[in-house]
C-alpha cells in the first residue's frame, strides 16, 4: 500500500509541476505530461521502475474519454456522420496500412508487414482529442473530420485483433494464460459463435444503457447524495469495460456506445460532470506513463534506425491523410491540419504490439524499435500541432500583409467606421437602419470576405495608415467611430486623426476600465466601455427576475450609470498617481453608490411605478 501511495504521489507531483510550466511556455498540457514522464521514468530520475503496470491501469482514462465523447453525440448526429466515419475513416486506414505495409514488405515477410501496416495506421485518440478540446477545435470542420477518422480507428481495433493471429509466422510454445485474463474463455468457440456472442454483448450494453440505467439513476438522484451518483456513474463505465473485455472486445468501444445511447438522457450533464475529473486525472497519468516508457537505452543503441522509423511513419501517414483529404474534398486550408493531427502512432499500438508478440506475429527484435518509434511520434504530436499553428499564423499574416487595400469608392459620407467585428457589426447595422451609410473598413481579410457575402459594403485595409484614412474621406467626414479590438492600434489611429484631421469628432469603444483611462490620456471625450452597457442590461434583467418592480429596476440602472460616469474623471486623475489612494477612492465611491441606491429605493414613487407598469404591460 505504501508503495502504491508513493508512486501516486510521484505521478501527481510531477504533473503538478510540469503541466503548468508547459502551459506557461505555450506547449500544451499533453507535452507537459510527457516531459514529466521522461523526468520520473527509468531513464530520468528512476522514480517509477514499473511503467507497464501503471500504463495498463491508466489506459482506463482513454475508456472514460470515449464515454464522455459518446455523451456529446446523439444517435441522430452519429447517423448523419456515417459517411465521414465509414468513408473517410476507412480510406485513411486502408491507405495508411497500404503505404506502411508496402514499405515494410521490402524488409519483412508480407504477414509481418501487413500487421505493421494495420497497427501503425492507428492514431492517438487520447492526445488528439485532448489537444482539440484544449484549442476549442472539436466543433470546427477539421475537428469533426479528425474525430470521424479517430472513431473509425477505435472501431477497427476489434477486427484488427481478430486478424492478427491469422498472420502468425513466429513459432511460440502454446500458452493458455491469455484466456485467464477474461471472465470466461472464448478461445474454444467457433468463429460463428464468437460473432454471435459479440452481438449479444453489444445488445446487452445497449439494453442496459437505454432501459436499465435511467430508472437506476433516477432513483439514485432522488436520494440527493452526490457521492452515490458518482459511484454509480463509475460503476457503469467499469462494468461495461469488464463486459467488453470478457467478450474479447475493446472496452473503449463499449463505453462509447453506452455514451451515445445516454446522450439523450436527462442525466447526461450529471454524468459528464461526475466522470470528467477522473478522466482527466487518468489521462494525465497515462501520458506520463508514455513518457516514462521511452527506452532511451534502446534509442541510444539504435538511434539512426529509430529516427528513420519515426520519420517514415510520419511521412507515410501524412501522405495517406493528404490523399484522403483530397478524396473527400476537405477544404484546402484544413488539409494540412487534418494530416498533422493524425500523423502520429496510437496508444493502442502498445497493446497490439504486445498482442502480436504473444501470438507469434512479430518478433521482439522487430517490435521493440517500433514501440520506441511510436512513443517518440506521440511525443512529437503536440510539437507538430504547435509548429503547424505557427506556420499557419505566419502564412495568414503574410497574406494579410501582401493583400492590397481596397479602393474606396464610397463618397459623400459623414461617418467612418473603423473595425467591423463583433461590436462594429451591430453598430454598423444600427447606423444603416437609421439611414446613415458609414464607410466601413476592417483589417481582417477573412472577416471582410465573409461579410461581403452577406451584402455588407466593407473595405479591406489598415485604417492606421494615413493614405487609407485619407482615401476613406477623413477630410470631409464629421465623425470617426473606432471599434478596433486592439488598444495600441486604436491609440495610433486617434493620434493620426488628431494630427491630420483635427476637425474629426472621435467616438471609441474601450474593452475595460484600464483601456478607458488610456483613451482619456489621448484626449478622447466620447468613450463607451464595451461590456458596461451589457452588464447593466443583464443586471436589470436580474432585478426583474427577482420580482422587483420594472420601473424601480430601470431607475436603479440609470442611477448607477450616471454616478459611475460622474466618478470616472475623479478616478482617472488618481489611477496612476497612488495605487493605494486609488483603491481607497474606488472603495469610497462604491460605498457612496450603495448608500445612494438604497436611499433611492426607499423613496416613495408608488404612483409613478404604477404608471410605468401600465405603460409596459409586457413587464
Amino acid at each position: 500500500m505504501e508503495i502504491f501511495l508513493l508512486q501516486l504521489f510521484i505521478f501527481l507531483g510531477a504533473a503538478a509541476v510540469a503541466v503548468p510550466l508547459a502551459r506557461k511556455l505555450g506547449l500544451g498540457s499533453v507535452l507537459g505530461y510527457l516531459m514529466a514522464g521522461i523526468a520520473i521514468g527509468p531513464y530520468g530520475l528512476s522514480l517509477i521502475p514499473e511503467v507497464e503496470q501503471v500504463m495498463h491501469f491508466t489506459e482506463f482514462g482513454v475508456v472514460m474519454m470515449l464515454f464522455l465523447v459518446g455523451l456529446e453525440l446523439k444517435p441522430s448526429m452519429l447517423w448523419r456522420m456515417k459517411t465521414p466515419i465509414l468513408g473517410m475513416g476507412g480510406a485513411q486506414l486502408l491507405l495508411s496500412a497500404l503505404f506502411i505495409g508496402g514499405t515494410a514488405s521490402i524488409f519483412l515477410p508480407w504477414q509481418q508487414a501487413l500487421s505493421l501496416g494495420l497497427i501503425l495506421a492507428l492514431s492517438s485518440t487520447a492526445i488528439v482529442l485532448q489537444t482539440l478540446q484544449e484549442k476549442g477545435l472539436m466543433s470546427s470542420g477539421g475537428g469533426r473530420s479528425i474525430f470521424s477518422v479517430l472513431l473509425f480507428q477505435d472501431l477497427a481495433v476489434i477486427p484488427i485483433l481478430a486478424v492478427l493471429p491469422l498472420l502468425a509466422t513466429v513459432p511460440l510454445p502454446h500458452e493458455t494464460g491469455q484466456g485467464e485474463a477474461l471472465l470466461f474463455d472464448l478461445s474454444a468457440l467457433s468463429p460463428t459463435l464468437h460473432f454471435l456472442v459479440t452481438l449479444l454483448v453489444l445488445w446487452v450494453i445497449f439494453f442496459l444503457a437505454k432501459f436499465v440505467s435511467r430508472p437506476v439513476f433516477k432513483a439514485i438522484a432522488a436520494t440527493r447524495v452526490r457521492e452515490v451518483f458518482v459511484a454509480a456513474a463509475l460503476a457503469l463505465v467499469v462494468g461495461i469495460s469488464l463486459l467488453m473485455t470478457a467478450a474479447g472486445l475493446s472496452p473503449a468501444l463499449g463505453t462509447f456506445l453506452a455514451g451515445v445511447v445516454l446522450a439523450d438522457s436527462e442525466y447526461r450533464h450529471e454524468l459528464e460532470s461526475d466522470i470528467a475529473p477522473f478522466k482527466g486525472l487518468l489521462l494525465g497519468i497515462f501520458f506520463i506513463s508514455i513518457g516514462a516508457s521511452l527506452n532511451f537505452s534502446l534509442i541510444g543503441d539504435k538511434v539512426l534506425l529509430i529516427a528513420a522509423l519515426t520519420a517514415g511513419l510520419l511521412i507515410l501517414k501524412v501522405l495517406a491523410l493528404v490523399i484522403t483529404a483530397v478524396l473527400f474534398r476537405i477544404p484546402g486550408e484544413q488539409r494540412g491540419f487534418f494530416a498533422i493531427a493524425l500523423a502520429q502512432g496510437g496508444e493502442f499500438a502498445f497493446v497490439l504490439f504486445q498482442f502480436s508478440r504473444t501470438n507469434g506475429v512479430l518478433t521482439p527484435q522487430t517490435a521493440e524499435p517500433l514501440v520506441s518509434a511510436v512513443a517518440i511520434s506521440l511525443f512529437l504530436a503536440p510539437l507538430l500541432f504547435l509548429a503547424y499553428e505557427k506556420i499557419s499564423s505566419t502564412k495568414r499574416n503574410t497574406e494579410n500583409t501582401e493583400r492590397e487595400a481596397d479602393s474606396i469608392e464610397q463618397k459623400g459620407h459623414k461617418v467612418i467606421l473603423a473595425g467591423f467585428g463583433r461590436l462594429g457589426l451591430d453598430l454598423g447595422r444600427f447606423l444603416l437602419s437609421s439611414g446613415i451609410r458609414p464607410v466601413i473598413i476592417d483589417h481582417d481579410s477573412d472577416n471582410v470576405d465573409l461579410l461581403r457575402k452577406f451584402g455588407f459594403q466593407v473595405y479591406y485595409g489598415d485604417i492606421t495608415r494615413l493614405d487609407l484614412l485619407e482615401a476613406a474621406g477623413a477630410g470631409e467626414a464629421e465623425l470617426l467611430i473606432i471599434t478596433i479590438d486592439n488598444t495600441a492600434k486604436t491609440l495610433k489611429l486617434i493620434e493620426l486623426a488628431g494630427k491630420h484631421y483635427p476637425h474629426l469628432k472621435i467616438s471609441v469603444n474601450a474593452a475595460d476600465r484600464s483601456s478607458t483611462y488610456d483613451l482619456m490620456d489621448a484626449g478622447v471625450e466620447h468613450i463607451r466601455r464595451e461590456t458596461f452597457g451589457t452588464a447593466l442590461e443583464m443586471g436589470q434583467d436580474a432585478l426583474n427576475c427577482l420580482s422587483m418592480d420594472p420601473y424601480e429596476a430601470f431607475r436603479l440602472v440609470r442611477l448607477f450609470r450616471k454616478r459611475d460616469e460622474e466618478s470616472l474623471p475623479e478616478l482617472y486623475k488618481m489611477h496612476r498617481k497612488d495605487e493605494e489612494a486609488y483603491r481607497s477612492l474606488y472603495q469610497r465611491h462604491m460605498s457612496d453608490m450603495e448608500e445612494l441606491m438604497m436611499l433611492d429605493r426607499e423613496t416613495d414613487t408608488e404612483e409613478l411605478d404604477k404608471a410605468w407598469t401600465v405603460a409596459n404591460p409586457e413587464s
